[in-house]
C-alpha cells in the first residue's frame, strides 16, 4: 500500500508541475501535451510493480458496464467530432458575429449577449469545444474594438465550466460520474437544471458587478456581416447534432447506452460529409480539420489514470478515503473536496478517483455525493488553470494571442467568482435531493 502511494503521489506531484510549468513540448515541429505522458509512466510503473494486476485492469476495460473507460471515450468524443464540425463550418463564430451586431455600440450589451451566448453552446456542445471556439474570437475582438478582454474571458471561461453541468455530455468528468453511478440522461437533466441555473446566475451577477466599469466603454468595432460557406453541410451537421441530443433524452427509455447514440450519429455525420464531398468534388477540408482538432491526447491520459484508480481500489485506499469522507453531509463534503482536489491533480484524474467512493453509501447518499463532486468538477476548473485540461488550453491560447492573463490574475478572479457559485449550487442541490 505505501509504495502504491508513493507512486501515485509522485505521479500527481509531477502531472501537476507539468501543467504549470512545461505542459507541453515540441517534438519535430509538432506540440505535444506532458500531461499524458506523466499518466502513462504512472501507470506503467504501478503495473510494472505488480501492484496491481494486469488481469484486473483488464476487466475493467472490457466490462459490459456504464464505466467502461472505452465507452465513455466514444461518447466524449462522438459528441466533440458533431460540435468541431459546426465550428469549423463557422455556425460558433457566425452566431458570436450576430451577437455583436445586436450590441452594436455598447459594450455591456455585448457581454450579457456573449455570456448567455456561451452558456447556450456550452450546454449543447461542451466546455472543451467552447473554450478552443470563442477564445481566439474574443481575443481578436477585443484587440480590433480596442477594449479590454479581461472581462469577456473571465466570463467565457466561467460560463464554460458552469453550464457545462446542465447535461451529461457537457463534460467528460460528467459523462464519468454519472456512468458510474448508473445515472441516465433525463435523471441527471432533472436533477442538475437547477443548481445549474441559479450557479449561472450567481456566478454572472459576480462577474458584473466586477467589471461594471469597464463595460462602460464603447465598442468601436466595424460591422463585419460572417457569410456561412456551406449551408447545406452546416444544415446536416445541426440536424444530426439535434437527432443526437433527442436520441440520448430517450436512451434510458429504449435501452440503447449513449456511447452507442452518439457514436452511430457521429459516424453518419462523417459518412454524409463524406460523401457531400464526393459528390461536390470538393475538399473534405472541414473532416480532416476537425479529427486534426480532436484531443486525442485525452485517450492515453483517461486510460493511464483508471489504471492508477484500479490501483487505489485494488489496495483499498480508495476504500479508506471514502470512510475518511463519511456518509453523513455529502453534498458539501463531496463538493468541496472535488473542488479543491481538482485544482491538486485535475478534474479528470479527480472524477475518476471520486466515482468509486460513494459505491458503499446509501442510495440517496451515494445520488448527493456523486452530483456534488460533478458540480465540484465543474465549478472547480475555473479556481486555477489546473483544475481542467480546459484551463490549459485557455492560458496557452491567450499567450498565444498575446493576452496578459497571468495564473495569479486567473487565480484571483477564480476565487472571487468560483467560491460564492459552488456555495450556491450545492445549496440548490442539497434542497433538490
Amino acid at each position: 500500500m505505501l509504495a502504491t502511494l508513493i507512486i501515485v503521489i509522485v505521479t500527481f506531484i509531477i502531472l501537476t508541475s507539468c501543467i504549470l510549468f512545461l505542459p507541453s513540448v515540441t517534438i519535430r515541429k509538432c506540440k505535444v501535451g506532458t500531461y499524458w505522458m506523466v499518466a502513462l509512466v504512472g501507470a506503467v510503473v504501478l503495473l510494472a510493480s505488480r501492484l496491481v494486476p494486469i488481469g484486473e485492469v483488464w476487466r475493467g476495460l472490457t466490462a459490459d458496464s456504464g464505466i467502461n473507460p472505452i465507452k465513455i471515450l466514444v461518447l466524449f468524443f462522438s459528441m466533440t467530432f458533431l460540435s468541431v464540425v459546426l465550428d469549423e463550418l463557422g455556425f460558433f463564430r457566425y452566431l458570436a458575429d450576430r451577437a455583436v451586431k445586436a450590441a452594436g455600440k455598447s459594450q455591456l450589451t455585448f457581454f450579457i449577449l456573449f455570456y448567455f451566448l456561451t452558456a447556450i453552446l456550452t450546454v449543447f456542445t461542451s466546455n472543451d469545444v467552447v473554450v478552443l471556439t470563442l477564445t481566439p474570437f474574443i481575443c481578436f475582438f477585443c484587440k480590433n474594438a480596442d477594449v479590454d478582454p479581461i472581462p469577456y474571458l473571465v466570463a467565457e471561461f466561467a460560463a464554460a465550466n458552469t453550464w457545462s453541468m446542465m447535461l451529461v455530455i457537457g463534460n467528460p468528468t460528467n459523462i464519468y460520474l454519472a456512468s458510474f453511478a448508473g445515472i441516465d440522461f433525463v435523471s441527471y437533466l432533472g436533477t442538475m437544471v437547477l443548481p445549474t441555473l441559479v450557479a449561472g446566475a450567481v456566478e454572472f451577477g459576480i462577474i458584473f458587478l466586477i467589471f461594471r466599469n469597464k463595460l462602460k466603454t464603447e465598442i468601436s468595432s466595424e460591422d463585419n456581416e460572417r457569410v456561412l460557406p456551406d449551408k447545406p453541410s452546416l444544415i446536416v451537421g445541426l440536424a444530426h447534432l439535434g437527432v443526437c441530443l433527442v436520441c440520448l433524452v430517450i436512451s434510458g427509455y429504449i435501452k440503447v447506452e449513449m456511447w452507442l447514440v452518439s457514436a452511430v450519429c457521429a459516424g453518419s455525420l462523417f459518412v454524409c460529409m463524406l460523401v457531400m464531398r464526393l459528390v461536390s468534388k470538393r475538399k473534405t477540408t472541414y473532416l480532416t480539420s476537425s479529427l486534426k482538432r480532436l484531443p486525442w491526447q485525452l485517450i492515453p491520459f483517461v486510460l493511464s489514470m483508471f489504471v492508477i484508480v484500479i490501483c487505489l481500489e485494488y489496495q483499498e485506499i480508495s476504500a479508506r478515503i471514502a470512510a475518511f469522507l463519511g456518509g453523513k453531509a455529502c453534498v458539501w463534503t463531496y463538493g468541496f473536496s472535488s473542488y479543491i482536489a481538482a485544482n491538486l491533480i485535475n478534474n479528470i484524474p479527480m472524477s475518476i478517483l471520486f466515482g468509486s467512493f460513494p459505491v458503499a453509501l446509501p442510495e440517496t447518499a451515494r445520488l448527493q455525493a456523486v452530483y456534488a463532486s460533478v458540480i465540484g468538477s465543474n465549478i472547480g476548473a475555473f479556481l486555477t488553470p489546473i483544475g481542467a485540461l480546459a484551463g490549459i488550453m485557455f492560458t496557452e491560447l491567450t499567450s498565444r494571442y498575446d493576452v496578459k492573463f497571468g495564473f495569479g490574475e486567473f487565480v484571483r478572479y477564480g476565487t472571487v467568482v468560483s467560491l460564492p457559485t459552488i456555495v450556491a449550487a450545492l445549496a440548490v442541490l442539497f434542497l433538490v435531493l
